[in-house]
């Protein structure tokens, strides 16, 4: 390991993910310290051994306004080089207020301007149509027309925010995606009053196995690329990836890059694709504009995307065209958990239930042959222990916040700095994307 340069550090916001971890563990043995910040100390990046420093924040859910002042505040710090997105409220409040974070730290993401266009889906499919990249068919709830069709019911903005939900954007909820049944069209006037905006409907690609070309960009030139194909989600049908497999498919390249290209991007980005098995051709899903939580999976395939992106940040050159590994998996195991309990408990209408035994198979033989895990690494095994227990006081229904209620919050910015900066020494106490 690098020794530490006090001069130099890193914010990456904590959540539950385990992109967060995935930052650290390639940033912080390079020398460059890690501060993880999070409305929650349960956050399992606080107890990595490569974590420095912990911050505490406001509640991006529950006020984004000031969470974006305490990010500007921490920006604001001399050793603060540069923040990482890895949800959609970071890259929301940093690409808004970019003007006001360029002055203190290296800004490798998008003008609020260009993440509008992500952000708000229907903006998105209008810019892959003029890249001629597919998409399914899609329009405004109350647009739509065609309800014998199989049909998804998905949210126009990705966060709620002022500039997409109006002033009122703080008392609703933008909604999930939900399966439309043919033939049974909503209310479309409820749909709208329950969201805080019309929501859209979009045909339903009959293939749950989600492809995701991710791209780091500098001012509309893409500096290095990956994809993988998700093999199991945390339901049968879907959902965030459970087990992934990395893959090369040269129109899966195409079609990424020419979208971002449309879009002039400049940062981090994963499109997502659905495979039409009904003409071939890949659909377009959504663009995450941040790090994606499987971001521990692409680092273990040879693709270390914190590291380019400190790099972009820092003004250096990514030497040569970065490359990975292909046929390689990948999970993350509360998420196979939660996939085998879908296959037991729940009920798809438009897919057929997997067999129990041949899902548990598949789990066993996979784990088997592709022993790599998101959280779960020799070396810094507390924020696996973490996350476990974690997930069992959630599945227990005893999720309380317990002494998160006595820390300082750090819009002031108050810090929970290590005593003697020694990241071997990180709290390593259990309790507990």
């Amino acid at each position: 390991m690098h020794e530490s340069r006090d001069d130099v550090a890193v914010f990456v916001p904590g959540i539950d993910a385990p992109s967060t971890v995935a930052c650290l563990r390639s940033l912080r043995p390079r020398g460059i310290r890690t501060i993880v910040g999070s409305e929650s100390t349960a956050t399992p990046s606080a107890v990595s051994r490569y974590c420095d420093e912990f911050v505490r924040l406001p509640d991006p859910t529950q006020d984004l306004a000031a969470y974006g002042d305490a990010l500007l505040s921490i920006a604001r710090r001399p050793d603060v080089e540069t923040i990482i997105p890895v949800r959609e409220e970071d890259i929301y409040s940093l690409a808004r207020n970019r003007e006001a974070f360029a002055p203190e730290v290296a800004t490798p993401w998008p003008t609020f301007e260009t993440l509008r266009q992500v952000q708000d889906r229907l903006e998105l499919f209008a810019a892959a149509d003029r890249a001629g990249v597919a998409a399914p068919d899609t329009a405004l709830v109350d647009e739509w027309d065609d309800w014998d069709r199989e049909t998804i019911v998905k949210p126009r903005y990705s966060v709620a925010a002022p500039e997409y939900l109006g002033p009122g954007f703080d008392r609703v909820e933008v909604g999930s995606t939900a399966y439309q049944t043919p033939g049974e069209p909503p209310n479309a006037a409820a749909c709208t009053e329950a969201r805080g905006h019309v929501p859209l409907v979009q045909e339903r690609i009959p293939d749950s196995r989600e492809y995701g070309f991710f791209a780091l960009y500098d001012r509309g030139e893409a500096v290095a690329t990956f994809q993988h194909c998700q093999r199991r989600g945390w339901e049968y049908c879907g959902g965030p990836s459970a087990y992934r497999e990395s893959i090369y498919l040269p129109e899966l390249e195409a079609d990424g890059r020419a979208l971002l290209d449309e879009l002039e991007w400049h940062g981090l980005a994963m499109v997502e694709f659905l495979r039409d098995p009904r003409d071939g051709r890949f659909k377009l899903m959504e663009i995450n504009p941040r790090f994606w939580s499987s971001l521990p999976f692409t680092v273990q395939t040879g693709a270390d995307f914190p590291f380019y992106y400190w790099q972009l940040a820092m003004g250096e050159s990514i030497p040569g065209r970065p490359t990975y590994e292909t046929g390689l998996g990948g999970h993350l195991l509360r998420g196979e958990l939660s996939y085998l309990h879908s296959v037991l408990t729940e009920e798809y209408p438009p897919l057929e239930r997997p067999s129990p035994w041949a899902a548990l198979v598949a789990v066993g033989l996979s784990l088997v042959r592709q022993p790599r895990f998101d959280y779960a690494v020799a070396d810094d095994p507390m924020p696996f222990a973490r996350d476990g227990w974690n997930v069992l006081r959630e599945w227990l229904g005893d999720w309380r916040a317990g002494p998160d209620e006595e820390l300082p919050h750090a819009g002031e910015v108050e810090r929970e700095a290590r005593d003697d900066g020694d990241t071997a020494d990180a709290p390593g106490g259990l309790p507990a994307e």
